[in-house]
Formats: structure tokens, sequence, C-alpha cells
């Protein structure tokens, strides 16, 4: 990506390509939803949808037996995944595919698990948990991360925000509901400590941020880039009481 033009997906990209995660998240939270996740052997098939580089699903390849297939739409993500799974030997179990998370490229009702971390949010949490049902087998489960209201009513700057970066958020209540109407029955449903954005999504974003202000000096579009990102962080620090990245985990009736 060396082009002195880039479009917004590029400098998306080149700010979390080097991240472990490419949002909030943490290993600790990671294996606690997992906990609430029984049932898994060698022969389950799990799909980590939206994985980016696969922070998580190296995680989960260390905690549960079976295999894991990564997608992401984003190749150099992909490239990198794979490139992990061989450097723990997670090879065999462990691969990542290109692919759409709404348009997904798999078997009916072939996985015993779905799991995505800060992605669902892109196409929706109904969409989403919907389109993923006829992918589980019966008693399956899933395990997604998506940001939610922690309020019935909160400012209009942060909703502002929200919309108009293209998502619309729910209350966790709202959520809960959506998953029982979609086929699930809730199991476990806890919100992100602040830590997993501020220490494991906001820092190590905040130093490859930099490095694009050094590489994209006087373009515009990267200036706009990087000053929306740095408005995000702002408006966490000030509103967090109000929303926050939440884990829904629920097992398909």
């Amino acid at each position: 990506m060396d082009n002195k033009q880039p479009s917004i997906f590029d400098l998306i990209v080149e700010a979390h390509i080097g991240l472990e995660r490419q949002g909030p998240g943490s290993s600790q939270m990671t294996v606690q939803a997992l906990s609430f996740i029984g049932n898994l052997d060698k022969i389950s098939r799990v799909a980590d949808l939206a994985c980016g580089t696969g922070g998580q699903t190296m995680v989960l390849a260390q905690n549960i037996a079976g295999t894991i297939i990564g997608l992401d739409f984003c190749p150099g993500f992909i490239d990198i995944f794979n490139e992990n799974a061989r450097n723990l030997k997670l090879q065999e179990r462990v691969h990542g595919i290109v692919g759409s998370m709404d348009n997904l490229p798999f078997d009916k009702e072939e996985f015993d698990l779905i799991w995505s971390e800060g992605a669902i949010d892109n196409i929706g949490f109904e969409k989403g948990i919907r389109h993923w049902n006829g992918f589980l087998k019966r008693n399956g489960y899933i395990a997604v991360t998506c940001p939610s209201w922690f309020t019935d009513e909160r400012p209009v700057e942060i909703e502002k925000f929200w919309g108009d970066a293209g998502c619309e958020l729910d209350t966790v209540g709202q959520n809960v509901l959506i998953m029982q109407k979609a086929g699930y029955i809730p199991l476990a449903i806890f919100a992100l400590p602040e830590e997993c954005w501020t220490d494991n999504y906001f820092a190590p974003r905040e130093a490859a941020l930099k490095e694009l202000s050094k590489k994209y000096a006087g373009n515009k579009t990267a200036e706009d880039f990087i000053e929306s990102n740095k408005y995000e962080v702002e408006l966490y620090s000030k509103f967090k009481q109000y929303y926050g990245y939440v884990f829904y985990i629920g097992q398909k009736i």
C-alpha cells in the first residue's frame, strides 16, 4: 500500500493490520465467553467470522479441540492469520480464508460454534445472527461481541457518532430479545471491561495512526481518518458509561 492517495479502506487496513486485535477485547474475555460453551471435541467445527489477523482465533484454538475456519474480507489479514497459525503450529486445525460474513461460503448446519468479535455490527446484529443461524447445527453455539447501549437514553453526541458510522446500536435487553426471536437460548451476556478498549485497542492503534500520519503527511483523506479515530477515543472517555462492547453467547434451539 504505497499509494499516496489511499482510500478509507486502505487506511483502515493499514491502521489495523499490525495489531494483535482489530477491535476491543482480550484473551481473558475470549476464554470467559468460551467457558459458557460445552460439548466441543476433536470433531467439532468452528467458524470465526471477520476474524482479522486471528488474535482471538488462536486463543480459541489453544483452549478447544476441533478445527477452526477463520473468515475475513481482507486478504492481508488472512495472510497474517495463516502465518500466525503456522508459527503456533496450529495449521493442521486452524485455517483462514477470504470471504464475506454476510454471504457465507459454507454448508448449512456445518458448524458446532460460530464466533465473531467486534464485527457483527457492520452488518447489523439481527441480520448477522439470523443469517448465521442456518450454518449452525442444532444445539450449536454462537458467541459474538457487539457495541450496545447500557441505558435507554444517552447524549445526542454519542448517538450521532455511531449513527454516522453506520452502526445502529440497540440496548443489551433489546439484543437479548432479538437473540430469542432468532432461535437462540441466551446463555451468558457480559460487557467487556474498559481496558479491552483503552489498553488492548486504542493504545496500539494510536501508535499505528502516528505512523500513518508520517507516511501520508498533508493528505486530507488520511488526516480526516486519523482525526475521526482520535474523536472516537475522546467520546469513549467521555461517554463510556452509556455504551460498550458486550459478549452475547447463545445456543441454537
